[in-house]
């Protein structure tokens, strides 16, 4: 209790609503820029050098750095955050949050959500016809490699033999088709629960009154949301959406985080909750234990295990799996690094 009493003796010294107010107006349009910035590097460069010989090289080192920035994320920053709101004084000491680890069972659910939406994604993809023409890279086209990827898609993620950049002799569209549905499903799904982590945020920091917290936060939030645009970015790229579907979930990215803060303010205005409230605590931990169980799912069974072991190129080029290897570690890192300040 006495630990407690020192932290809300400390917040109140740093409580000044009109700076704080100040501080979130610049985050609103700081962030905002360093989402798109984040999130359309990926797609522009992608759509520049597509179909070129470097192509398929450079989308399978940006999907494992954008691995290990969202693994990253999910594990030092939603997660961490999720079992601290959770543990707070307020919240912790009654029933029947005191009873039950309710972080970890929620980052299960979350986990077996997104489970449950690839299992069912896959059923549909079993009743489409099961015999389909070779799938081969680029790499394999210029080779006349005959080697085939397109067998029969019983396997969550064999056919992803080259993320996002499978092309066909003739004949092979339906199979191309089915690697271009698990993409993009991966994507919309990856979305849902980075918007999830981007809502908490931005409601988190527009209830606060603490400018000694959101200070610091604007510079480190900006960082954020430019690596975690360049992991989304990367899948939305591989994954051969419309162009008008590729704008709108970049759009939604990008104004997730500032819609969150102006949500959090008008929150704090009408109620007068700010983010060590005790619902205020509860529902971010919540609601971040679900976030940070998609993301743990979706970074390590449809990234990291499709690319690193069921991966034509991988497994055929020696130097591209050290090489992806490091650029998995490198987004990792980079994440982890900004657990410092956010």
């Amino acid at each position: 209790m006495a630990g407690c009493a020192t932290d809300a003796a400390r917040a109140l010294a740093c409580r000044d609503g009109r700076a704080a107010t100040h501080l979130k107006l610049i985050s609103i349009c700081v962030i905002f820029f360093t989402s798109v910035v984040g999130i359309t590097s990926p797609v522009v460069l992608a759509r520049i050098f597509h179909g070129k010989p470097t192509y398929d090289k450079a989308v399978l080192l940006i999907k494992c750095f954008a691995a290990g920035v969202i693994l990253s994320t999910s594990l030092v920053h939603v997660l961490p955050d999720a079992f601290a709101a959770l543990g707070d004084c307020q919240v912790a000491s009654r029933h029947p949050w005191k009873d039950f680890p309710f972080a970890g069972l929620i980052t299960l659910i979350g986990a077996l959500l997104a489970l449950f939406v690839d299992i069912a994604a896959t059923s549909h993809v079993d009743r489409e016809p099961s015999h389909y023409a070779p799938v081969e890279t680029q790499e394999e086209l210029k080779g006349g490699g005959g080697s085939s990827v397109g067998k029969k898609i019983d396997e969550l993620g064999v056919e992803l033999g080259v993320l996002g950049s499978c092309h066909d002799k003739g004949g092979g569209d339906s199979g191309e088709e089915l690697v271009k549905l698990k993409q993009r499903l991966v994507s919309q799904v990856l979305e849902i629960g980075i918007i999830f982590h981007s809502v908490i945020i931005g409601v988190t920091m527009g209830m606060s009154q603490n400018q000694c917290t959101i200070r610091p936060l604007v510079a480190a939030l900006a960082f954020h949301q430019i690596f975690e645009g360049m992991g989304l970015g990367g899948c939305i790229a591989q994954a051969g959406f419309s162009f008008g579907t590729t704008v709108y979930m970049c759009f939604m990215f990008s104004v997730t985080t500032p819609m969150g803060i102006v949500l959090g303010m008008i929150v704090f205005s009408v109620t007068g909750y700010d983010d060590s409230s005790l619902n205020a605590l509860i529902l971010e931990g919540l609601l971040g234990s679900l976030s940070s169980g998609i993301l743990i799912y979706m970074a390590l069974v449809d990234l990291i295990a499709v690319d690193f072991f069921h991966n034509k190129m991988m497994n055929s080029i020696l130097w591209m799996k050290k090489a992806s290897y490091i650029a998995l570690v490198l987004g990792s890192t980079s994440m982890s690094i900004l657990a410092l300040w956010a």
